[in-house]
């Protein structure tokens, strides 16, 4: 029943067709919380995401407390016990979803449209949002559950490797610990430090609610409510701290008893609402976001066969998100890639783009656009992306625009001002 999702967001391509005739209608509910509402008349379905500023960037020194508090959010609530609440969806045929991210606690429903069924599913996650049990034996049972994915996660390179880049990255800001936290954190944790989460974050005023579906706006205006009538009002939390600039590059090589090496390169990104956001976007899908015609992937794979794959990506974030090219190559071949993939940066910073390459990227960019958006449960997730982030209602009307505004000149200079040579962290793990 219940699914994880990284809610990351990271690239945005849309079709002209499908988008145009999505228009977002926003308001807020008498109880403070921003509502996103698009209505569609495709299925007779709804796909609803209730989103609080709760994510593991919240945690404090309780690193992993945000995802654990979610996930015990269906296990039981009201007079239900997690076997009836899933039966409850089930028997209306919704899908039912808990998830925590860097920036924020994602809860997600759908289901059809039916008033019956829509009604019954409304009313269970309701009753979860606003009466959940944090029960001591559901507590227990997910929290080893946790523990158990910690000690999984020490025996995964890839994982391990994350972990450290994230580190080097963002030292002591929220954003540096990763979302389940560690053994020695969660092993702390008690009931009521779930509750005293969810009472903090889980409130009326940190919350927006995001409805897409075929419903009129007087039923999306009625959900809303319903949804946050019972949570407490509370307040906004506080806004995260900026990101620290970076001093000086630093490589760390982990010594892993594995036959292939992970090679992360990086340093901090963008955020949501960057100005460089779509010089930024558009470049780096000619250096490594464009799988297989990026230089990334022609230098290290094509031409030296050195790895599977070469990438690279900006992750935005409320603040500033992560840059990293990576790969993953044979032990003896780690020196040799990483210097390949180091120089196709470096060469990319200080020559910027042709417009041959230019070319192709917005074309391969905007011809996506019918794959990558053919769903409400995919539309769902752009508004409430735009919702979260606060960005322009006409985000999705104006990106292919925005896409094609971008020229050399601003690809050049934004790399040059955002990607410092100098101050990279570089992270290997693998067998030396």
């Amino acid at each position: 029943m219940k699914f994880k999702s990284s809610f990351a967001f990271v690239l945005l391509v849309f079709c002209t067709s499908s988008f145009a005739a999505a228009k977002i209608e926003n308001w807020q509910t008498s109880k403070g919380s921003r509502v996103y509402f698009v209505h569609t008349d495709s299925l007779p379905m709804a796909d609803i995401q209730v989103v609080f500023d709760a994510g593991s960037a919240r945690d404090g020194e309780q690193f992993g407390l945000s995802a654990l508090t979610t996930n015990l959010l269906d296990t039981g609530a009201g007079q239900w016990n997690a076997e009836e609440i899933a039966q409850r969806f089930e028997s209306v045929g919704a899908n039912f979803g808990a998830s925590s991210s860097i920036d924020n606690a994602n809860i997600t429903l759908r289901t059809l449209t039916d008033k019956p069924l829509f009604d019954k599913a409304i009313e269970t996650l309701h009753v979860i949002l606003s009466k959940p049990n944090f029960a001591e034996n559901d507590f227990t049972r997910e929290k080893n559950r946790t523990l158990s994915a910690l000690k999984q996660r020490e025996e995964s390179p890839a994982e391990l490797a994350n972990l450290t880049f994230f580190k080097a990255i963002y030292g002591e800001h929220p954003y540096a610990h990763p979302n389940l936290g560690f053994l020695n954190t969660v092993e702390k944790f008690t009931a009521t430090d779930t509750k005293n989460f969810y009472k903090t974050y889980f409130t009326s005023s940190n919350a927006i609610v995001v409805i897409v579906g075929n419903l009129s706006k007087s039923e999306a205006e009625k959900t809303a409510n319903l949804l946050t009538s019972d949570l407490p009002q509370g307040e906004k939390p506080a806004p995260l701290p900026d990101v620290s600039v970076l001093t000086k590059a630093i490589t760390q090589n982990l010594d892993f008893p594995s036959t292939q090496t992970h090679v992360l390169v990086g340093l901090t990104g963008t955020y949501r609402k960057d100005p460089d956001y779509f010089p930024l976007y558009v470049g780096n899908h000619i250096l490594g976001g464009g799988s297989l015609v990026s230089k990334l992937f022609d230098e290290v794979r094509e031409k030296r066969g050195l790895a599977y794959s070469a990438s690279s990506s900006f992750m935005p974030l409320l603040k500033n998100g992560v840059f990293v090219a990576s790969l993953q190559t044979r032990n003896d071949q780690t020196a040799q890639a990483l210097d390949v993939l180091n120089q196709t940066l470096s060469d990319f910073v200080k020559n910027g783009v042709t417009d041959a390459e230019l070319t192709a990227a917005k074309n391969n960019i905007i011809g996506g656009f019918p794959l990558k958006f053919d769903s409400n449960k995919e539309l769902v997730n752009y508004v409430t992306m735009i919702g979260f982030y606060q960005m322009p209602l006409d985000y999705l009307e104006s990106f292919q625009q925005n896409v094609q505004n971008v020229t050399k000149e601003q690809i050049a200079d934004a790399f040059k001002r955002r990607v410092d040579l100098n101050l990279l962290q570089t992270v290997t793990i693998g067998k030396k």
